[in-house]
């Protein structure tokens, strides 16, 4: 199979962030993230966002989103979200688990972003013993439609959350390729988001996220949270190398805008080459078209990976690693297929 659409899961490691890697291999560093790496992979973070914050480095993204919405929420309240949000379908309750109970309510809206009519709708309706009332807002920037929200509608979603109290989380396995197509990272903490997950795995990095605490009350024994939820590395440099070297090199944002441009690349040439049509607006790494079934399945058996969505929709997502040779023969192959 050629995986090279199948997710951006699928690429190696980026050269700088293995470069990263084997660089914080030289002798010897102190243990549990209290070495110079991590600190340093901490800083760049904080530049990029410019925002003070306490930063942690784990092993996943599911567990990051997972910890990160049980510090807002308790075992008997909900977390808001767009239904299709990977902590809602693709993180097997983890959220619930951490949180020991905590709820996800779903929302709607088009291609991946949460309509602000239907967030006002939940939070006027009256809360009742029977069931769990909202405490926390999550949301996920690129989305999982590959979608990039605006400052504004971000404000507009983030706002009467803030007025209620509730806490904001914002899930960034691909903020990366947000920035890359214009968002400005600064102003995530300006908007009130109180914990975010920055990206790293999906932007050419090893399985590592980092958890960013804007809101330092959170961070109230972080350590001891993360211990018993397996998420200590004793070697955490080599959880934040891999990140510093995408970041002390630019690749982190270079990286994505090369992924990004490849998508809007393969979405012109789905246009004008094959009888498909696109299912969202492509404005990060992903691309999304209707596709028959037969089709789908004829484009597989051609052994090209790619997969059906959560809407029938089939995805293709770029990578740092995508190259114009490969947009090209995916797009000679599905130009023969109807």
């Amino acid at each position: 199979m050629r995986y090279d659409f199948g997710s951006d899961n699928t690429a190696g490691m980026a050269p700088a962030a293995l470069e990263g890697l084997v660089s914080a291999n030289s002798g010897f560093a102190k243990a549990y993230g209290s070495d110079d790496v991590t600190a340093r992979a901490a800083d760049e973070i904080r530049r990029r966002l410019d925002a003070d914050a306490e930063i942690r480095f784990v092993f996943s993204g599911t567990a990051a989103n997972a910890i990160a919405l049980s510090m807002l929420a308790f075992p008997h309240e909900s977390v808001l979200a767009h239904h299709a949000a990977h902590v809602c379908t693709d993180e097997t309750g983890a959220p619930g688990f951490f949180g020991q109970g905590l709820g996800l309510t779903g929302l709607p809206g088009f291609s991946g972003k949460i309509d602000a009519r239907a967030l006002a709708a939940v939070l006027e309706e009256p809360e009742v013993g029977h069931r769990q009332p909202p405490a926390a807002l999550s949301l996920t920037q690129s989305t999982e439609y590959g979608t990039v929200y605006s400052v504004e509608e971000l404000r507009h979603l983030i706002e009467p959350v803030k007025a209620r109290g509730f806490g904001v989380h914002m899930d960034g396995a691909r903020l990366a390729n947000a920035a890359a197509a214009g968002f400005d990272l600064t102003q995530i903490a300006r908007l009130g988001v109180d914990v975010l997950v920055f990206g790293g795995a999906k932007a050419g990095g090893l399985c590592t996220e980092a958890l960013v605490m804007f809101d330092k009350s959170l961070a109230r024994r972080v350590d001891n949270r993360l211990k018993q939820a397996g998420q200590t590395a004793s070697k955490t440099r080599f959880l934040a190398a891999p990140m510093l070297g995408l970041l002390e090199s630019g690749a982190w944002e270079g990286g994505a805008a090369h992924a990004n441009l490849m998508a809007q690349a393969l979405a012109s040439g789905i246009a004008m080459r094959t009888p498909f049509v696109l299912a969202h607006p492509v404005e990060a790494n992903a691309v999304f078209i209707r596709m028959p079934v037969k089709a789908h399945e004829a484009l597989t058996a051609a052994g090209w990976a790619c997969y059906r969505f959560d809407d029938g929709s089939v995805r293709f997502v770029c990578s740092w690693a995508t190259t114009q040779d490969a947009v090209d023969e995916l797009l000679e192959e599905m130009s023969k297929l109807r």
